[in-house]
């Protein structure tokens, strides 16, 4: 016994079976977020009051520049899979709705892209 509409059935409306796949990558982005930023506001918390040319020496190491682009990576992707929520379940028109993912999308890849060569410039020193 199907718990579908008639119309439902001929449509062939119902689950796209993709919801689960975005969820799981939300909490493992989240979960990796953790530790992530931990370190930072630890990092961030020893070298208070610190000068620039110290974080940037600090942010030249490899191991505190990879765990950056980690931590960027992870923010920017998860907030990316937030948003695409918030703007799937609350805009309603389609044109707005796909210019919105579009635009969420690309914001977030520019800034993480930015941040990223921010960081590789800090650590080969250029």
């Amino acid at each position: 016994m199907s718990m579908r509409s008639a119309m439902g059935r001929v449509r062939g409306l119902g689950s796209a079976k993709s919801g689960t796949g975005h969820w799981w990558s939300q909490r493992l982005s989240a979960v990796a977020l953790v530790p992530l930023t931990l370190w930072f506001v630890a990092a961030v918390a020893t070298r208070t009051g610190a000068e620039h040319a110290e974080i940037a020496e600090w942010l030249s190491s490899p191991w505190n520049a990879c765990l950056m682009i980690l931590l960027v990576v992870a923010t920017f992707y998860h907030a990316w899979l937030g948003l695409q929520v918030v703007i799937e379940d609350y805009v309603h028109d389609e044109r707005w709705k796909i210019g919105s993912l579009l635009l969420v999308k690309g914001v977030s890849i520019l800034l993480a892209l930015l941040a990223i060569l921010a960081i590789l410039i800090l650590l080969t020193g250029r």
